[in-house]
């Protein structure tokens, strides 16, 4: 079973422990009780904070090569460390410990990627009569303010390309989930230079109070629409840059001429991975009234061969909602809509046991209109809902508020092509969901779903300013 107690690790600032005089509580999900105390860090310290990470900022925006050694370095530290964090993980944020180890290590996969990515020189004219470059330089101090569902990954995904480009950064984890990232803090003083990247803890107001401070020169937030429209408000005062990665109600349309038994393994887990507490999983399913009721019940039929246990235990495949109001919110959507009537093809309740653990459920006779379809529910939740026409689909796809991911599933990938092109989200998959959520590739949400893209040499120009160097030609001797 998962640790009942652990010693959580200390904040970081200026490559030392930051000392703090109080705590908050940090709960198992698996079993709903109190298991470790983390450092709840005072709004007080901030200037001791963001002020270490200025000093540092002078002397590591200077020297790339070093950066990238660091960044490499920085990545096989993780993977050394990889089943010790993996072990926490899972006690905190409550998935699988294969999947938790998974995630330590595909977040060294992105260190490793901002290492090697190859920066060309943007040289626009240099002849006999101008030169003229496009240069690219480090804002200065990053606040990052990461989520409790895939806590170490994101903020890999924002710590990677801001150190690269020469930024130092101050992360922020979500209360629900700081032990992880505390610790990867700790761990990665052994190879960065004091005061690059500092970890820090706390309840609100810490994450308010971190968005608004005067030192960061722009705040890389992954997290709901609700937070982020506040965070977006806060870093305006004073022109502070901002990336906002916030929700989805990522639709999949599935036509008629799939293979229903092939797609619906892979289907299946792109809704209920890390137990739907996925930004880009499938929220909502239009399926072709033709073959609707196939994927309800093979939907149904593999969710009845799942099994949810406390994500420590071997043979788990989904563990616990991560948090009481997630879990509070699943059991609220089902009921609403089983009374708005819903059939259950399979699930519909939580479990009878201690912790947040709820039934993956598959919900058929449903359709656009009831919360659990218009709202995101990022929990165990595959509402099916069947059409006949795909340009319906697409505009019923299209009518939602969120615009982060999509996918198309068809047995002719050019059909599925050409109908992805008509979908407004930032990403758009055929015949997977979630697929393209690469180092190599630009994440971001169109409409509701945020502000700005992360990932790529898109990702690192996120974390720059934009400067232009022009003049007479470069003397060529």
């Amino acid at each position: 079973m998962t640790k009942q107690s652990v010693e959580a690790a200390p904040a970081t600032a200026g490559g030392r422990d930051l000392s703090t005089s109080d705590t908050f509580e940090v709960v198992n999900p698996a079993t709903g009780k109190v298991f470790a105390h983390a450092p709840a860090v005072g709004v007080n310290q901030l200037d001791h904070v963001f002020g270490a990470a200025l000093r540092a900022y002078e002397g590591w925006k200077d020297d790339e090569p070093a950066r990238c050694a660091a960044l490499r370095a920085a990545a096989d530290r993780l993977d050394s460390a990889a089943d010790e964090l993996a072990s926490l993980l899972t006690a905190e944020q409550g998935k699988p410990l294969l999947q938790a180890r998974d995630e330590i290590t595909r977040s060294a996969v992105w260190l490793r990627y901002f290492a090697e990515l190859e920066v060309p020189r943007e040289i626009v004219r240099d002849d006999a009569e101008a030169y003229q470059e496009v240069v690219h330089r480090p804002l200065g101090v990053i606040t990052a303010i990461t989520p409790w569902n895939v806590p170490i990954l994101l903020a890999a995904w924002k710590i990677a390309p801001a150190l690269r480009a020469g930024n130092t950064v101050v992360v922020k984890p979500s209360p629900y989930t700081p032990l992880t990232m505390l610790a990867v803090g700790r761990l990665l003083r052994e190879v960065l230079p004091a005061g690059v990247l500092s970890v820090i803890s706390g309840p609100e107001p810490l994450g308010a109070a971190a968005v608004a401070h005067r030192i960061p020169r722009k705040v890389s937030f992954t997290g709901s629409t609700s937070v982020g429209r506040r965070v977006a408000v806060a870093a305006a005062t004073d022109l502070k840059r901002v990336t906002l990665e916030l929700g989805g109600n990522d639709p999949a349309i599935v036509l008629d001429d799939v293979d229903v038994d092939r797609i619906a393994p892979t289907l299946f887990w792109g809704a209920f991975l890390n137990s739907g507490q996925v930004c880009l999983a499938a929220k909502r399913i239009y399926a072709h009234q033709s073959i609707h009721a196939e994927l309800v019940e093979a939907m149904a039929s593999l969710a009845s061969t799942i099994t949810v246990d406390d994500g420590a235990l071997p043979g788990t495949q989904l563990g616990p909602l991560n948090n009481l109001p997630q879990y509070d919110r699943i059991k609220d959507l089902v009921g609403d809509a089983v009374r708005h009537g819903a059939r259950v093809a399979f699930g519909g309740a939580p479990l009878d046991r201690d912790g947040y653990f709820h039934q993956p459920t598959v919900l058929s006779n449903v359709t656009d209109g009831i919360r659990v379809v218009d709202e995101e529910q990022f929990g165990p939740v595959m509402p099916i809902i069947a059409f006949d026409d795909e340009a319906d689909a697409v505009r019923r796809a299209n009518r939602s508020d969120y615009g982060l991911t999509a996918s198309v599933w068809s047995a002719d990938p050019e059909r599925a092509y050409a109908l992805a092109a008509q979908i407004d989200s930032g990403q758009v998959t055929v015949n997977i969901h979630g697929g393209a959520a690469m180092p190599t590739l630009p994440f971001g949400g169109h409409k509701n779903s945020g502000i700005g893209v992360e990932n790529g040499l898109w990702g690192l120009r996120s974390f720059t300013d934009t400067q232009v160097i022009a003049g007479p030609p470069r003397n060529r001797s």
